[in-house]
């Protein structure tokens, strides 16, 4: 009997646990959505995982910053046991949409709790170059990040900034070194791309830097 009373209370415990905890869940990305830290904190401070996954398969760091709820993202960034180096399936980290949106106080905190400057494959400079944010190139360069990194298909962020970003991007990149010449796996070099995007001023850019190291032949 006594066995029996015991199953019965750890039952309505779990179902108690269960229930709290579904709605934690659901109040958590709500939270996020309205951009409140306020609630934030309060479901962290009772134990609630800053790494939980919504129903479509986003932590909600990663959620926060995609949503642009930032005063959330900060609170989530600054939760000591918040992943900042979590990936999304395609995989992006909190530190890419950072650098991708702009956001330069969130990328500075990123960086400050060992967020990856220089993680393989798409890197957060190729996005940061993409959105043609010059501080925050200007940040991730200062963090040593790699300023030839290669996507997956080798395209570079001189090659990105080309297309998408700015013609001060493709300055800044050049001017701190980065390879004019460097093609992806289909064969387009970082002209190439500024020429796709019908973007003139990037392209002369690019091909003056290619001329300006090549070898001066003698007189």
């Amino acid at each position: 009997m006594r066995n029996h009373l015991k199953f019965v209370l750890y039952l309505l415990l779990a179902i108690a646990f269960s229930a709290a905890h579904a709605g934690s869940y659901e109040d958590f990305f709500q939270a996020i959505k309205r951009d409140d830290p306020k609630a934030i904190n309060e479901l962290l401070r009772r134990g609630f995982d800053p790494n939980t996954i919504d129903p479509s398969g986003r932590q909600g760091l990663f959620l926060a910053l995609q949503e642009g709820s930032l005063k959330a993202a900060e609170a989530l960034v600054d939760w000591p046991k918040t992943k900042v180096e979590w990936r999304s399936a395609k995989d992006e980290s909190p530190l890419m949409i950072a650098a991708l949106k702009g956001h330069k106080e969130l990328v500075r905190k990123l960086i400050a709790r060992d967020a990856d400057v220089n993680k393989p494959g798409w890197a957060p400079l190729h996005y940061a170059a993409t959105g043609g944010h010059l501080e925050i190139m200007l940040m991730l360069l200062d963090e040593h990040a790699f300023i030839d990194a290669e996507s997956p298909n080798k395209t570079t962020p001189l090659m990105m900034a080309a297309m998408y970003g700015s013609t001060a991007a493709v300055r800044l990149l050049l001017e701190a070194g980065a390879d004019p010449v460097m093609r992806n796996e289909l064969g387009m070099s970082a002209v190439d791309f500024a020429q796709r995007a019908n973007r003139p001023d990037a392209a002369e850019l690019i091909a003056a830097a290619i001329r300006n190291r090549q070898p001066k032949g003698k007189w």
